[in-house]
Order: C-alpha cells, then structure tokens, then sequence
C-alpha cells in the first residue's frame, strides 16, 4: 500500500459552499472528529487510521475528500465584505501574474521576481494588487522610480485584485484537479486570472 502524500492539502469551504482556506490532513481530521463537517466532495486524499474494535477486531478508519464543508460562525467571513481586499504578498502576486514578468514577458523562478509598483510610491503610487505586477529584477532596476511611461516600457497585462475564491486558489501549492474545477467555478465569470488560467491550460 502507498503511503499518502501528506503534502497535499485539502480545500475548506462554509456550507454553502463558499471556498475558506487550505488545511492539512490533521487540521482536517480535527473538523471530522469534532463532527463538523456537513459534507464532503472530490477524491479521497487520505484515510486516517483509528483503534481497533473489540467486538469485530477491525481497525476503522475515516477517509478525507479532497473538499469538505465545514458548519459553525467562520473568523474567515470577512471575506463576505463588499470591500474586502485580500492581503497581498509576493507569493501570491507572482502566481497571479503566472510568474511572467509584466513588461519582457519572460517566465521566472520566484527568487528572480520582484514587485513593482507601477505608479512608484515616490510618485504617490500605494502598495495595492491594483498598483502591483511582477517583474524580473533587470527590469524592475531599469524602470526604477519611473512610471512605465516614463522608463518607456510597456505594461503587457493591467494589474487586479481577487476575489477571495481567486485568493484561495493562489494560496494552494498542490491543487488537484477537483479542487481546480470547484474553484474555478467561483471565479467571477469576467476574471483576468479565470482568462490566464484556461489560456495555459491550452497552451
């Protein structure tokens, strides 16, 4: 028998459904040992091993879908606010930006991405996904404290804030494919990162 591969995570939704967060196999088999999951979909990542019964000599076991909805008040509902911005990192950033940089439109490994502002904080620009890209470190240094404009560079993509379905999804490290489609499926139907996404997927 394979052992499982313990890095994989499972997606965490509310009851209706709502994407929440990623969590490990432990976090997960807390929720199903404290009787809080209402339901679970997608494949089996994991089976967790229990004690054996007296009476039958069997071991039980739980298994653990690769998405399981959760009831209870969630600290993570903030996320519902008209308003609500996810916080924004490079971790993120960059695979919003599938790891291209914005202005050569070449692909890099993460240790060679920066963040640019795209209007310079010097210039009264704010460290928002709305003023944020990726961008090779040759290119950032040669735009410098410049608008795009002004370094006569060009931007190739208009930079965005996502969803927090969309946050979720450039959260996960090892998503699989049920878990790609139930968020996909979340994705406001006009999402750039939606375009991106289906545009690598057929490439």
């Amino acid at each position: 028998m394979l052992m499982p591969d313990l890095r994989l995570e499972v997606l965490r939704t509310d009851v209706a459904g709502m994407p929440i967060e990623w969590i490990d196999y432990q976090q997960a088999a807390k929720y199903l040992s404290l009787g809080v999951v209402v339901y679970s979909i997608g494949s089996v990542v994991y089976r967790i091993h229990g004690g054996i019964s007296a009476s039958t000599g069997l071991r039980s076991y739980v298994d653990v879908n690769a998405i399981i909805a959760t009831k209870g008040v969630n600290p993570e509902n903030n996320h519902r606010r008209k308003n609500y911005v996810p916080p924004l990192t490079n971790r993120a950033l960059f695979k919003r930006d599938q790891n291209l940089c914005l202005y050569c439109g070449n692909r890099f490994q993460v240790r060679e991405l920066s963040r640019d502002h795209v209007t310079p904080l010097c210039h009264g620009g704010v460290d928002h996904w709305n003023n944020v890209v990726s961008a090779c470190k040759r290119c950032n240094n040669h735009k410098a404290g410049r608008t795009p404009e002004q370094a006569g560079m060009e931007l190739l993509a208009i930079p965005f804030s996502p969803t927090h379905a969309e946050y979720v999804y450039l959260q996960g490290k090892r998503i699989l494919a049920d878990q790609m489609d139930f968020l996909l499926a979340h994705f406001p139907r006009n999402s750039p990162l939606l375009k991106r996404i289906r545009n690598s997927q057929t490439h």
